[in-house]
C-alpha cells in the first residue's frame, strides 16, 4: 500500500533540520557546552533564524523587502561563521605561540583568499557603487558569497591543522574541538563541491529547449537537496559528540555525586 503524504523533499528536510537545529541548542544549553562554544552556539541560532524566516516571510512580503531581509541575514551569519572559526583555532592551539600563531593564521588566510580572487568571474565594480537599492543588494549579495566561500575554506585547512597538530595541544581525537571543526569541515567542504559542480554545469549547458531547461533546474534541486542532507547529518553528529562528555571529563551531575557530603551539603545518615 502506497501512502501520500503530501510532503516534498524540502519540507521534509526543512522540518528535520530546524528540528535538530533546536536539540543541538537543547545540548549545548543543557550540557553547557555554549559556555566554552558561545559563537558556536551564537552561528547555530542564527542558522535557525535563517530557516524559521525562510519559512515565515517567503512569498508574504515584496520581493525587494524580502531580499534585503535575507540578505542582511546572511551577511550577519558569514561574519558570525568567521568568528566561529577563529573561536574554534583558539580552543584548539590555546598553548601555541603568538608567532606560531600569526605566521599559522597569515598562511591559512592567505591561501583561502587567493582561492577566492580567483574563483568564479566578479562582477563590475561600477555596477556595484552605482547608489541604487539594487546595487546595494547586489553588494551584500557578493560579500555573502564570497565570505561564505572563504570560510568554507578557512574551515577546510583548520581541520587539516586540528587533525595533524591538535593532539599536541589537547584538541585530539574525541575533543569537542576537533569534533566541532570535522562537522565545520564536512559542511564547507561539501558546499565547494556543490558550487564547483553546478558552475561546472551552468558554464558548459545551455539549454536549448524547456526539456532541457527543466533538466538542468531538476539537477540543481538535487545538489540542493543533497547539500541539506550533508548539513542534517553533521548537525545529527554534533548532537552526539556534544552530548558525551570528552575523555578524562566528567559531567556537573557526577562530580556532584563524587563529592564528600560535607561538599555538597547532603545530609549524613
Amino acid at each position: 500500500m502506497h501512502f501520500n503524504l503530501g510532503f516534498s523533499t524540502v519540507q521534509v528536510l526543512w522540518t528535520l533540520t530546524f528540528a535538530s537545529l533546536l536539540v543541538l541548542l537543547v545540548v549545548l544549553l543543557g550540557r553547557d557546552r555554549a559556555r566554552r562554544y558561545p559563537l558556536f552556539t551564537a552561528s547555530i541560532v542564527m542558522a535557525g533564524l535563517r530557516l524559521l524566516a525562510s519559512r515565515l516571510l517567503f512569498e508574504r512580503l515584496a520581493p525587494m523587502t524580502l531580499t534585503a531581509i535575507f540578505l542582511s541575514l546572511a551577511d550577519l551569519a558569514v561574519i558570525i561563521s568567521l568568528l566561529v572559526v577563529v573561536e574554534m583555532a583558539r580552543c584548539a592551539f590555546p598553548g601555541a605561540p603568538r608567532r606560531a600563531w600569526f605566521v599559522g593564521a597569515v598562511a591559512v588566510v592567505a591561501l583561502a583568499a587567493a582561492v577566492v580572487g580567483v574563483w568564479g568571474p566578479w562582477p563590475d565594480w561600477k555596477t556595484l557603487i552605482a547608489g541604487s537599492t539594487l546595487a546595494m543588494l547586489r553588494l551584500m549579495q557578493l560579500v555573502a558569497q564570497k565570505l561564505e566561500l572563504l570560510n568554507d575554506l578557512l574551515a577546510a585547512e583548520l581541520c587539516l591543522l586540528v587533525i595533524l597538530l591538535g593532539r599536541r595541544f589537547k584538541a585530539g581525537w574525541r575533543s569537542h574541538t576537533q569534533q566541532i571543526v570535522i562537522g565545520l569541515s564536512t559542511i564547507g567542504i561539501t558546499e565547494v563541491a556543490m558550487r564547483a559542480i553546478w558552475q561546472a554545469i551552468a558554464t558548459h549547458s545551455v539549454p536549448k529547449t524547456r526539456i532541457e531547461y527543466e533538466h538542468i533546474m531538476g539537477i540543481q534541486e538535487k545538489l540542493y537537496n543533497a547539500n541539506n542532507v550533508i548539513y542534517l547529518l553533521v548537525l545529527v553528529w554534533w548532537i552526539v559528540c556534544l552530548w558525551i562528555d570528552e575523555p578524562g571529563t566528567h559531567s556537573h551531575s557526577e562530580t556532584a555525586a563524587e563529592l564528600p557530603s560535607e561538599v555538597t551539603g547532603s545530609p549524613e545518615n
